[in-house]
């Protein structure tokens, strides 16, 4: 019988297949070859390959995003395949973010939703890659007080199906500035155009370097646009670094033009209560985009902020639109403000903030307070602010009951202008409204006064973008309708 022939052994390569980042490299290892080693690359734009002389030991170096293989045979003739393939990774991801923000205290919920937003802010993400992070996974057991600090962790995943994976974990140290809560001194509202047919700039002005400004912006992108987004740039005019209190309450993009006002409003007025707000470096003769706020068609945005100059010199604020497959940074290519057909307010006004104290008796006439009543004049050209959106309206009431009884007592709300939803803090409690027809009558809040005594109320509020004021708030004896917070009340 004739001898049969042996198997030669194979070559084998380890790993068989493997991932390799661009721009990166990696060896595999080459085993059972024999003499000279040669490598074909099926797609070499993918990636390069070289074999050291021992023939021992493959580098592949990743070029462009793809999979191809590469074949090694040695000097017998006998082959191995590698599967390879390359890609970017998803982003990167910071080793150490500092986050600093006022609050007395920052709650919980403020300290998390900063924390957050300060790590997305400093991950560089790949065209479709997303984040994977929790603020479950963030250990804070407390709010945090005026002139103190905590330090935490957060692990963070970047993945997208084209990338490769990306883990890490993010230092993190907070620091709480104390900071006096002053009033602002002037209110700033863009809401002309409302309607955006085009991009540019819809509104601009400088912020007092001493005294805070609100400043609240609404605006539609119809049905058939492209998509936008609203940026706020702040600039720094001056050569040393400047320090901007950011306090605000965003909401959008939404069609619902009420749910869009209400939603900004209460979160304003919940963090204004706390003077909870970010804290934002603005490097010399530099600038930091504040918000990039996505406004997609037939929706609405909404943002209602104080700002205030903490230290440093004049700062320049630009409100504008852009595509969304711009760059928030991307210079300004006019200095022109957008003009439209359908007139609303822009401009700056005086009041930004109304106080008024008084007293009524249970046995007086129905007290009235009126919100949104009265029209403000513009400081710069344009219209004037009716229904004083933006306007920060504080109502103190001292209630007196001079019979011999208790007396049983209601404030309702009664929206004059159109249909209405409503935010208030009263007596330091968040209380809302559903909104609600025009010339109803709901109770906001029941008290009883107790005889020969008397109570304290305080309330707060700001009109709505999206809504439509005057609304009265109307302190009168408890008619016996439903009770705020029942079934069939539209307050919560």
């Amino acid at each position: 019988m004739p001898t049969p022939t042996p198997t030669p052994p194979p070559v084998m390569l380890q790993p068989n297949s493997t991932q390799v980042p661009v721009g990166q490299s990696i060896n595999v290892q080459i085993n059972g070859a024999y003499g000279a080693v040669t490598i074909a690359i099926a797609d070499p734009t993918i990636l390069s390959a070289s074999v050291d002389p021992s023939g021992q030991t493959l580098t592949v170096v990743g070029k462009t995003p793809g999979s191809t293989t590469v074949t090694i045979t040695d000097a017998r003739g006998i082959s191995a395949l590698l599967s390879v393939r390359v890609a970017l990774f998803a982003g990167t991801i910071p080793d150490y973010v500092r986050v600093r923000l006022t609050g007395d205290p920052a709650s919980l919920d403020f300290l998390r939703e900063q924390i957050l937003a300060a790590v997305e802010r400093k991950l560089v993400l790949q065209p479709g890659a997303q984040v994977i992070v929790s603020a479950d996974d963030l250990h804070l057991r407390d709010a945090l007080a005026q002139d103190h600090t905590l330090s935490t962790t957060l692990p963070v995943m970047l993945q997208g199906e084209a990338y490769f994976d990306v883990q890490g974990t993010v230092r993190i140290a907070v620091e709480n500035l104390a900071t006096p809560q002053l009033p602002a001194h002037s209110l700033m509202i863009s809401d002309f155009p409302e309607r955006l047919l085009h991009n540019g700039i819809l509104f601009a002005t400088t912020l007092d370097a001493r005294r805070p400004s609100r400043f609240l912006y609404f605006h539609y992108n119809p049905p058939g646009q492209p998509g936008r987004r609203i940026v706020l740039r702040a600039v720094n005019t001056s050569a040393e670094p400047t320090l901007v209190q950011f306090i605000e309450g965003r909401a959008g993009p939404d069609a619902n033009e009420m749910a869009v006002g209400h939603q900004a409003t209460k979160d304003f007025l919940v963090h204004l209560a706390r003077g909870e707000g970010r804290v934002v470096q603005i490097p010399g003769n530099g600038s930091v985009e504040l918000v990039e706020q996505q406004l997609s068609p037939g929706s609405i945005v909404c943002n209602l902020m104080q700002l205030r100059v903490m230290e440093g010199g004049r700062v320049n604020l630009t409100l504008f639109a852009q595509a969304l497959d711009a760059s928030p940074d991307e210079a300004l290519t006019s200095l022109t403000q957008l003009d439209g057909i359908h007139a609303h307010a822009r401009g700056v006004y005086p009041i930004p903030d109304f106080h008024y104290e008084t007293s009524w008796s249970v046995d007086d006439p129905y007290l009235e307070l009126p919100v949104g009543l009265i029209p403000l004049p513009n400081l710069s050209v344009g219209r004037a602010l009716a229904g004083d959106y933006g306007v920060l309206q504080t109502f103190h009431v001292t209630i007196q009951n001079p019979s011999n009884e208790p007396q049983a007592i209601a404030l309702y709300e009664n929206p004059r202008g159109g249909r209405a939803t409503g935010t208030y803090v009263i007596d330091g409690v968040l209380v809302q409204s559903h909104q609600v027809p025009a010339f109803s009558r709901y109770k906001v809040r029941q008290y009883v006064v107790p005889a020969h005594g008397f109570i304290r109320v305080s309330i707060r509020t700001i009109p709505e973008g999206g809504s439509s004021y005057p609304v009265r708030l109307i302190f009168a004896p408890d008619d016996g309708s439903v009770a705020p917070g029942l079934p069939g009340s539209p307050i919560y």
